[in-house]
């Protein structure tokens, strides 16, 4: 039977969401878990891949377990993962879903601060810079709805059939101090680094580097920019991802930041 895992991680101490040889990565973590608890080989597929340092407020895997346990899984996972990692809910599907293919939107948070502050270590990226243009920045913000092909926004676009991104929503919000910033961004699609690249650029445009114009212009002409600066993986988070068929609310707050504010108090 096809069951739906629900988790969150703190991506900081991985290399990523992907298995590979050598380095720490979340899937290779749970897949070694899960058939330490199940006592059989278990192999997982997740609903997308987060860079190394990256985070997840909310995550879906599928994985396939032909006899059913007579036990609370998802307490002894919890009891036996790592604390970077939290098991929420096990969901038994009817058919053969799909964890990463039926996904129809994904939604991004990007946390950063200006401020000097050890208690959003790890939590949000930290930028030292004064006097942000943010209207600048929000204003290119609201502009990404409004292309299809994000194909200067990638590290490596030929590696794709295509660039093509249906961006559904994206805007950027600053705290009443104006030292914090959330960029947040949904779509059914991202391309490699594509978020890291846009929140680079909008630096730019809020350091008076790159106008909004030039930010758009990039898009018109699906034009690269010659020097690309991905900005820091510790601040972005995938924070919903949604179904046809499964639509869970994020089980936990996006970080200890988050739960210090009101998301409304975001402007």
């Amino acid at each position: 039977m096809r069951y739906f895992v629900h988790i969150g991680y703190h991506g900081l101490h991985y290399n990523g969401w992907q298995k590979q040889p050598g380095v720490l990565n979340v899937q290779g973590v749970l897949e070694k878990t899960l058939s330490q608890v199940l006592k059989r080989p278990v192999e997982i597929i997740g609903c997308g891949r987060t860079d190394a340092h990256v985070h997840a407020s909310q995550f879906f895997f599928h994985m396939d377990i032909e006899e059913a346990w007579d036990f609370d899984l998802i307490f002894r996972l919890n009891k036996s993962l790592p604390t970077n990692i939290a098991v929420f809910d096990v969901i038994p599907m009817p058919g053969l879903q799909h964890a990463r293919f039926d996904a129809v939107q994904r939604s991004y948070d990007y946390f950063l601060h200006t401020y000097k502050n050890p208690f959003l270590q790890g939590l949000s990226s930290y930028y030292l810079l004064k006097d942000l243009k943010f209207d600048e920045m929000k204003a290119a913000a609201a502009i990404l709805p409004k292309y299809k092909d994000f194909r200067p926004f990638c590290t490596s676009p030929d590696k794709y059939e295509h660039t093509i991104c249906n961006v559904m929503s994206a805007s950027l919000t600053v705290d009443p101090n104006g030292d914090r910033m959330r960029f947040q961004i949904s779509s059914n699609r991202f391309l490699s680094k594509m978020i890291r690249i846009i929140m680079g650029q909008l630096l730019k445009v809020g350091r008076g580097v790159l106008s909004v114009d030039e930010f758009e212009q990039y898009l018109i002409d699906k034009r690269t920019p010659e020097l690309i600066t991905p900005a820091h993986p510790q601040g972005l988070y995938l924070s919903k991802v949604t179904y046809p068929y499964l639509n869970l609310p994020p089980r936990a707050e996006f970080s200890a930041m988050m739960q210090l504010q009101e998301s409304s108090s975001w402007k």
